[in-house]
């Protein structure tokens, strides 16, 4: 979708009639912003604690109990919705912040003040405060601070600033977009109380087959990769946001979700090292702040029965921790997952992911029982004290990085003042113009001159669930063509209407096809 070309301008009409161009953009873009990309000396990463920070962690982590610390380690999901803190869903996150001690949470999609004033009543409740995460991997806080439609009007209702998908930023090339993308989107995170954001997905898409991660990736190549993602690293830092590297050790060379099944890579060291390893290498180097696994079988390293490399002790200690040199905060991906819940368990895949060095288990099928297994394993000696001491200071310092020691409220009075402000929009205007492509036009039809075409056909085929495929699209081409005829089509579309479409085509000077087909399992 995204890959180098450069338009040729086409004069008078093409020797075809109707002319026909497929549209394979992700947006069209009409404002453009100044990308001025970062200042000289940006940091690279957060600092580290001050003593003040230094001393909290030390005396937060000898006050908990063997289940206090262990709680710490779990990041149980939460929707972004708007509840009262009466309602169910608000007083059993409230359980397991007061009997549990839950380190933090993982929030999705909501709207930014529903964000700031959820996070903050769960903060006034925790111990020890909350270190908040999300994923704003694909699009920037538009995918989670909302970017959602009211039915059945489809009229939208605002939210977080929206990019363009990562591999957008692979189209433009540039690092100072991708600087700006990691900087924008952790000055909207941290209005909200979002301290760590799982991105960027420092996956090498090198295989067009891969249902999950596509425009997740910056790209196919891996030194472009680790350079952009290496740019991101250093604007979320200049906006104040904790980072995450993912999917270690890659999830780019595979045909299945992991939501769904274990996927495998079919990649041995060497293919690993001289492909997958190369970004996350460049991000350990960076001094990226978290990392999270994979779930993906790598039977060529770890032997045809060998684990996931989520539960793995050679990827997560031996290859990551020791080889590495990475010693910040390391997460499962939710281990709820079908690729990992299916085949182990809620509890024993905790267990295991602990064992193998992971520090923080996210988003499991059920916060008590995980819990409840955890601490078993502590009290029968299969897990040392020791070895969740290690994780819960990890936790902690990063909780003291981002100030949560001394401030864990957001000012809502200051939302509306950051979140989708003029300027990022614009940014993210740009990026969406900067980086639509023209992979192929051999009959030299772009641009399309409006007064050579005065009948235009415009086809979106998406499926029918895709309620707002085309929309914005369809309102810039009625701008820019005089006439403009546009049908809806889809995989389920009757043969009458394909029938109408030839007749349709006929009447066309101009056959526009814009297809919006994203990748799925299955």
């Amino acid at each position: 979708m995204f890959r180098s070309g450069k338009a040729g301008r086409t004069s008078g009409n093409p020797a075809f009639h109707p002319a026909v161009l497929l549209v394979c953009s992700i947006s069209l873009g009409c404002t453009q912003a100044a990308v001025p990309g970062p200042p000289s000396g940006s940091p690279a990463l957060l600092p580290e604690p001050d003593a003040e920070g230094k001393e909290w962690v030390e005396n937060t982590l000898s006050s908990l109990t063997l289940r206090k610390a262990i709680g710490q380690l779990i990041v149980p999901w939460m929707s972004g919705a708007y509840t009262s803190e009466t309602g169910p869903e608000f007083r059993e996150f409230a359980r397991y912040v007061e009997e549990g001690g839950i380190g933090g949470v993982v929030i999705s999609i909501g709207l930014p003040h529903t964000y700031g004033a959820k996070l903050n009543s769960l903060q006034a409740l925790a111990e020890v405060p909350l270190l908040v995460s999300s994923d704003f991997e694909n699009g920037g806080p538009g995918m989670r601070i909302n970017h959602s439609y009211a039915l059945p009007t489809l009229l939208p209702q605002g939210g977080g600033t929206s990019f363009p998908p990562t591999m957008a930023f692979g189209a433009i090339g540039e690092d100072r977009f991708a600087w700006e993308y990691g900087r924008v989107t952790a000055l909207e995170a941290r209005a909200v109380g979002v301290h760590l954001n799982f991105a960027p997905v420092l996956d090498v898409n090198s295989n067009p087959l891969n249902p999950i991660i596509n425009t997740r990736s910056f790209g196919e190549d891996p030194g472009d990769v680790a350079r952009l993602g290496a740019a991101y690293l250093a604007g979320a830092a200049e906006g104040g946001l904790l980072t995450t590297a993912k999917h270690f050790p890659g999830h780019g060379d595979t045909k299945t979700d992991s939501h769904i099944a274990l996927p495998i890579v079919d990649a041995d060291r060497d293919r690993l090292e001289a492909l997958e390893l190369i970004p996350f290498r460049r991000a350990v180097e960076e001094g990226v702040d978290a990392v999270m696994t994979a779930h993906v079988a790598v039977p060529k390293v770890l032997g045809p029965g060998g684990p996931p490399a989520t539960l793995s002790p050679f990827f997560l200690t031996e290859l990551l921790r020791g080889d590495m040199g990475f010693d910040g905060l390391l997460l499962t991906d939710a281990i709820r997952m079908g690729a990992i819940s299916d085949g182990y368990g809620v509890g024993e895949a905790a267990i295991l992911a602990v064992e193998a060095g992971a520090d923080i288990i996210l988003a499991p099928a059920d916060f008590f029982v995980t819990l409840g297994a955890l601490e078993g394993a502590v009290k029968s000696g299969r897990i040392s004290r020791e070895r969740i001491d290690d994780s819960v200071r990890r936790l902690l310092e990063m909780k003291a990085r981002v100030g949560l020691h001394k401030n864990r409220r957001v000012n809502l009075d200051h939302i509306g003042t950051v979140v989708a402000s003029g300027d990022h929009l614009a940014l993210a205007d740009s990026a969406a113009t900067r980086s639509v492509t023209l992979p192929r036009d051999r009959d030299g039809l772009i641009p399309a001159d409006p007064r050579d075409y005065p009948r235009v056909l415009h086809v979106v085929y998406a499926r029918d669930e895709d309620l707002t495929a085309g929309r914005a699209l369809g309102a810039s081409l009625g701008v820019y063509f005089r006439s403009l005829t546009t049908r809806r089509m889809s995989p389920d579309s009757p043969g009458a209407a394909y029938e109408e479409l030839a007749w349709l085509r006929g009447e066309a000077d101009l056959l526009l096809v814009s297809a919006f087909v994203p990748p799925r399992a299955g």
